[in-house]
């Protein structure tokens, strides 16, 4: 155990911007955790937290925007999903450069439908900034606060192997009700 803590504190910054690059919550969940621990920075994981994120978002418009070809077959798999963004984007406007980042399943999807649209590089470069801010702050302080908590969460699971896969599987079934409810077609 102690050998993949000193692991984790080594490369987990490094692990942490990739994983944050595609979006993901639950790598700054365990920095916030870790450095609850004492074995990473909670200030230095939000800032990398944060500029990974904000990279990911820019490079999915910027692919999306000058690189049609490369998203076409990913927007096929993803029709409904697509649609789905598109709505948002119309509801909401603006907002959506926030709201996206705490939807999974759209949040790496929105950057590429308002990649494609005639929405502001510049606009978006900028709502990103403060989107992806408010995200690791957010996932961050909480984790970090609620390290504890996480902390005996994880012994929990780590003595009762099956629980894991059971919650697994049930967050996997809740997502695919959502979409499939959401992405619905209406007769």
């Amino acid at each position: 155990m102690q050998d993949l803590l000193s692991s984790l504190s080594t490369y987990g910054y490094i692990a942490l911007f990739l994983y944050s690059f595609g979006g993901g919550f639950f790598g700054l969940i365990a920095a916030g955790a870790l450095s609850y621990m004492g074995k990473m920075d909670i200030t230095l994981s939000i800032m990398i937290a944060a500029t990974a994120n904000y990279i990911g978002d820019m490079f999915l418009f910027y692919l999306a925007r000058y690189n049609k070809a490369l998203t076409a077959p990913y927007m096929k798999q993803h029709r409904r999903k697509f649609a789905l963004s598109h709505i948002l984007i119309k509801k909401y406007g603006d907002w959506v450069v926030f709201i996206q980042k705490y939807i999974y399943g759209v949040k790496t999807l929105v950057p590429i439908a308002m990649g494609l649209s005639k929405y502001s590089f510049v606009k978006f470069g900028l709502l990103n900034i403060f989107a992806s801010a408010l995200f690791a702050l957010f996932f961050g302080l909480l984790s970090y606060k609620g390290g504890e908590h996480i902390i005996q969460l994880a012994g929990y699971i780590k003595s009762h192997p099956w629980i894991l896969p059971l919650i697994l599987a049930l967050l996997l079934a809740l997502l695919w009700l959502y979409f499939s409810k959401v992405t619905k077609k209406r007769s």
